[in-house]
């Protein structure tokens, strides 16, 4: 089935728990200890990989790309500001074993030929379709050639022109997953998607995922919730860094509260329920917290029950309430107090 794979030892899909990518991006603002601190940070709280954006300028872009934003005070243009966010083949493949060393999967976009074949040199294995490249056919056929997973994010995509990439993936014999993404940064919650997710399943036999630049944690909770296979959120140490994408991004502490929430939601939905077989493990707390028939005041022997006499109290150990027929008219062969419950030893046989 195509709605299954791996990526290195991680099942995709089938009910598994979601992937949780943790998209660093730019994050790193070109310092390459700041990317290393970034990927321990995210593996010890438990990400299952760690995603990169790498940008070689010259292949990419040139001096007439205006900034997405404008912000801090080091680039004159947007192409200053790629180049200042390169790192050499070396650098990059000491990111990845990093990564790899702490139990993470690397992965990182590409939005050249030049830089495929740098992350395709040092063995990444699976390829990020970002937003803004799904019409680049050229690095997009040589992913297929890998026969590595695809993950596509649909961000700037038309109906029509995501039918006409699933026909293009599938034909190319690569496994592949479509996310549900809304190019903007943030992401109002308005324009999330989480529709899209369950149109995703109706028409394609695929996994299904959420890539979201809202800047909170909702939208993510949201989607596990109803089982997509991956999710895939920017990561920063603190909102009030200077960045593009920080206010679509979410803290590590944020993460942290998306990873427990996979775990536990995986947790529920790897345990059905028996509810005849709870109801016997909970026999002692059903005695606590039902009630049985009582004395609505003390009575004495001899005295005829009759039903304005008798109401519920707790605890469910005395005679139950639908055992209550039995009693009318019977006839009390001792005192009983308001205090306590009904027993059958209080009520004669006759």
């Amino acid at each position: 089935m195509r709605s299954t794979f791996k990526i290195n030892d991680r099942q995709i899909g089938a009910g598994n728990p979601t992937f949780i990518i943790a998209e660093i991006a730019q994050a790193h603002d070109g310092s390459l200890g700041t990317a290393h601190a970034y990927i321990d940070a995210l593996a010890y709280i438990g990400v299952d990989a760690v995603k990169f954006q790498t940008h070689i300028a010259e292949f990419e872009s040139t001096y007439d790309e205006p900034f997405r934003q404008r912000y801090g005070f080091q680039d004159e243009t947007r192409y200053d500001y790629w180049k200042r966010m390169e790192f050499t083949k070396e650098q990059w493949q000491g990111l990845s074993d990093h990564a790899v060393s702490k139990g993470l999967v690397f992965l990182s976009s590409t939005f050249s030929i030049e830089a495929f074949r740098l992350l395709d040199e040092i063995g990444i294995p699976a390829w990020k379709v970002g937003s803004g490249e799904f019409k680049s056919m050229e690095i997009i056929e040589e992913m297929f050639k890998t026969g590595k997973p695809v993950l596509y994010s649909t961000g700037m995509s038309s109906w029509n022109e995501i039918n006409q990439a699933v026909k293009i993936l599938n034909s190319s014999g690569n496994a592949f997953a479509l996310l549900q993404c809304t190019s903007a940064y943030p992401t109002r919650l308005e324009d999330i998607g989480l529709n899209v997710i369950d149109e995703f399943r109706k028409r394609y036999d695929c996994a299904v995922g959420l890539s979201d630049h809202s800047g909170n944690i909702y939208p993510g909770l949201a989607a596990m919730a109803k089982g997509i296979d991956i999710l895939e959120v920017h990561a920063v140490f603190d909102k009030r860094l200077f960045g593009p994408d920080v206010k679509a991004s979410l803290t590590i502490e944020e993460i942290k509260i998306l990873v427990n929430a996979r775990d536990s939601f995986n947790i529920m939905d790897k345990n059905p329920l028996d509810k005849d077989e709870i109801s016997k493990r909970l026999s002692d707390i059903r005695d606590n917290f039902t009630k049985s028939i009582a004395p609505v005041r003390s009575l004495v022997a001899g005295t005829i029950l009759t039903e304005d006499m008798l109401t519920l109290k707790k605890p469910g150990t005395g005679i139950p309430v639908e055992e209550k027929s039995k009693i009318i008219g019977k006839t009390l062969i001792c005192d009983v107090s308001a205090d306590h419950l009904l027993q059958w030893k209080d009520i004669g046989n006759e």
